[in-house]
This record gives C-alpha cells, sequence and structure tokens, in this order.
C-alpha cells in the first residue's frame, strides 16, 4: 500500500518537528544516555583542567543533551561534538549526530567537510592520549603502533555511523521517490478513468444522435405523406369517391412501409453481432467505457447491417414517385452514368432527397420541385429546389409540425462522409438543398 501526501501531512502527529511521538521518545532516550555519558566523563575533565566537579558534569550533561535536536539541527550537534572532542567525552553523541548528518538532506560537501572536522579531531585526541599514557607508562606497546591505533580509533568513531547514515538517507529517498511515482500513477490512472468515461458519454451521445436521426428519417417522410393524403382525402371524400379509395390505399402503404421500416430499425436496435440480445440481466455490470464502445460499435454495426436491405438511389424513382401521387408536381432529371457507389453513400444521397421533399410537403405544399442527381468522376451530387408555394393549396391544411432537425440530420449525415451540405432560400422565394458527397464507387463483382 502506498500512502498520498496528504496522508503522509495528517500522519504527522508528533511534538514540534518530529513526526511521531515514537521518534520523540527515541531522541529523548539518547539525548539521557549521552546527557549520562558525558556528565560522568565531566567528572575527569574537571579534575584535569583544575574546575569543580559540578561544573564538570553540568558541561557534559548540556553538551550530551544536545542529541535532543538532531533532527531539527544535525549541523549544530555534530559542531558540538567536534568542540568536546578535546574534552575527551561524547562518543555517542558523535556516533549519533554523524548517523544524523550522513542521513539528511544536506549537501554531500556539508556532511564531508563536517565528517573530516570529527576525524581530524577524534584523531588528534587519540594520538595525544596515547603519548600521554606512553608517557605514564600505562600501554605496553610500542611508540610505532601509536599511529595505527589514533587512525584506527578515528576511524572507527567516525567512518561507520557516516556509512550508515548515506545508506539510510539513500533507502529513504529511493522509498519517497517510489511513493511520489506511485501517486502520479495514481493520479494518471484517475485522469485515464476520467477520459474513458468522457469517451464513453461521447460515444452514448452518438448513439443517441444517430438513432434519433435515423428515426426521423424513416418516420418522418413517410408520416409526412400519410398526412398530405389524410388531407386531400379529407377534402375529395364526398366530391371524388374514387379518388378517395386510391388516397386511402396510399395512406395505408405509406403506413405498413413505415412501420416495416421502424420494425427493421428496431431489429436492428435488439441485435447483438446479428444474434438477440439477451434480455437476462448480466451476472456483472460491464464497465462504463465497455458500454460506451459498445455503442458506437453497434452505430457502426447498424449502418453496415443496413447496406443491402436500406434505402439506395435505384429507389429514388419509387420516392419521387410517392411525392407525385401525393399531388406534388416533382420534375426528377439525372446526369452521368449511374454507379454502384458504397452503402453509407447511397443511402445519406436518399436521405438528403428524401428529407428535402418531405419539407416541401411540410413548408411548401404544392410547390413545383426539382430533383436533380449528377454522377461525377469524383463525387456525387444532388440538389432539391422548391419554388414558392401556390397562395391556396388544398393541402395546406395539413398543419404538419416541425422539429427542427432535419436540416441538422441531413448536414451531420454529409459532413460525417466528408462532403459539403448547403440549405437555404433562393431568390425567387422557394428553397434549395444542395449536398456533394464523395464518391466511393464499388467495383463490380
Amino acid at each position: 500500500m502506498t500512502t498520498t501526501g496528504d496522508d503522509r501531512t495528517t500522519a504527522m502527529t508528533g511534538p514540534w518537528w518530529w513526526e511521531r511521538w515514537r521518534g520523540a521518545a527515541l531522541d529523548a532516550g539518547l539525548a539521557v544516555l549521552s546527557a549520562a555519558e558525558c556528565g560522568a566523563e565531566g567528572v575527569a575533565f574537571a579534575r584535569d583542567a583544575g574546575l569543580p566537579a559540578p561544573v564538570g558534569v553540568g558541561f557534559g550533561v548540556l553538551a550530551g543533551a544536545s542529541l535532543l535536536i538532531r533532527r531539527r539541527w544535525p549541523i549544530a550537534v555534530v559542531l558540538i561534538s567536534i568542540a568536546i572532542t578535546p574534552a575527551q567525552m561524547g562518543v555517542l553523541l558523535t556516533v549519533v549526530g554523524l548517523y544524523t548528518l550522513a542521513a539528511s538532506e544536506l549537501p554531500r560537501r556539508i556532511i564531508a567537510a563536517l565528517a573530516g572536522m570529527s576525524m581530524a579531531g577524534t584523531l588528534v585526541v587519540a594520538l595525544v592520549r596515547a603519548n600521554q599514557d606512553m608517557a605514564e607508562g600505562s600501554p605496553a606497546i610500542g611508540s610505532e603502533f601509536i599511529p595505527f591505533f589514533a587512525v584506527t580509533a578515528a576511524v572507527g568513531v567516525t567512518a561507520p555511523p557516516v556509512l550508515l547514515g548515506l545508506y539510510v538517507g539513500a533507502r529513504r529517498r529511493l522509498v519517497e521517490g517510489m511513493r511520489e511515482r506511485a501517486d502520479s500513477l495514481e493520479r494518471e490512472l484517475q485522469l485515464l478513468a476520467e477520459r474513458a468515461e468522457e469517451r464513453a458519454e461521447w460515444a452514448r451521445n452518438e448513439e443517441r444522435t444517430r438513432i434519433a436521426r435515423e428515426m426521423h428519417d424513416v418516420v418522418a417522410h413517410r408520416v409526412s405523406l400519410m398526412v398530405v393524403h389524410a388531407a386531400a382525402l379529407q377534402a375529395v371524400a364526398r366530391k371524388d369517391p374514387e379518388k378517395a379509395v386510391r388516397n386511402a390505399a396510399l395512406v395505408g402503404d405509406m403506413g405498413r412501409q413505415a412501420l416495416t421500416e421502424l420494425r427493421e430499425m428496431l431489429g436492428v436496435l435488439r441485435t447483438v453481432d446479428g444474434t438477440k440480445a439477451k434480455t437476462e440481466r448480466p451476472a456483472e455490470p460491464l464497465p462504463l467505457a465497455a458500454v460506451g464502445f459498445a455503442a458506437a460499435a453497434a452505430a457502426s454495426r447498424a449502418v453496415d447491417d443496413d447496406g443491402p436491405d436500406g434505402p439506395s438511389l435505384a429507389e429514388l424513382d419509387e420516392l419521387v414517385g410517392q411525392s407525385r401521387a401525393a399531388g406534388m408536381a416533382v420534375d426528377l432529371s439525372v446526369e452521368g452514368e449511374p454507379r454502384d457507389y458504397a452503402a453509407d453513400v447511397e443511402q445519406t444521397a436518399y436521405r438528403v432527397v428524401q428529407e428535402a421533399l418531405t419539407n416541401v410537403h411540410k413548408h411548401a405544399a404544392g410547390a413545383k420541385t426539382y430533383v436533380r442527381l449528377a454522377h461525377r468522376h469524383a463525387e456525387i451530387a444532388m440538389q432539391v429546389e422548391n419554388e414558392p408555394p401556390p397562395e391556396a393549396d388544398a393541402s395546406a391544411d395539413a398543419r404538419l409540425p416541425s422539429g427542427g432537425n432535419g436540416l441538422v440530420g441531413m448536414k451531420e449525415r454529409v459532413t460525417g462522409l466528408g462532403g459539403v451540405f448547403v440549405s437555404g432560400p433562393t431568390d425567387g422565394g422557394g428553397f434549395r438543398v444542395s449536398a456533394v458527397l464523395p464518391a466511393q464507387v464499388v467495383a463490380a463483382g
């Protein structure tokens, strides 16, 4: 387990500069031991210096108690240990002070300088003490061994705590670096999860938009023609019964066609990879990102599965014929040689013409309309333009509602395939819808 920076800040419950009470208790214990050692050694120091014993003891206790501030001011502790080295006291103070200094975050040059000063002081004191003992005849060794013992004593007191402190400091820094890296990775994973959530939400919105566009294209045109025929049926029901019967038959045919297309679309939404979707609740819920990507995949499969059964440019004559049957004067012209295009291109071209004719039924009933289709070398262009509607028209009472999504849906379809879509009123008072799609030709066979 790793802890974040906030957790470490919360864990700092010790007094003053200590992170924990355990560290404060450890430093207090070391300070007591060091004060006891230096106080005991202060008796000999006071005797050699010709001072009263209580003065030497008090001096030793104060110097040894400086270990209490070793975590806050390690340099001060080491300097105190160097200062009392000539008094031949403070071995524990020197060892613990050098360890704390080496384990701290201070620059290496400062650590090396203070460690060198401590070693030099210990070496000089060891030489002086050895020479004094030789003069008193205490050690039975030769004078040639005195430098060896002095160097050994100096290195033995200085080197181990410094090396141990450097190791502990490096390990602590390594652990801190790994903890910070873990925190950074955790933040990155959180950002990735948030981005996955955003992508999933985007995929769901795209799927909802696609379904709404398909439903609008499938239902709006058929229902609009049904409303137009119903209005005409109401107008001629008593005057021309035969025409009323034909209009009623057309309304029934268009209603069945609308239901068939709607059923096919709902069937696509209820299938996954060509099989029926299971209605049981899954054992474990899918991750949110998987739901979004599954929705996007379903959208692409729905478009692909619509290929052979979806509308195509070959049905354009039938589409125009339905509008003519509803009383609209439609002029269809085709330029260039027809070719087999990709399914999405043909469906988009068909839907653009279909929605444009639907808008004419809604907003310009009875107006003469021109539908132009051009097969070019690298593109296919279509244009639907209507003249201004006549002032009095029998189907003008149809009162078809408009949600304002038809032009938006057409533009989304065309731009989604890399095409260009333009719509707007004409100078003569009519309306024009134009679209150009890249010609993705399917090879024969």
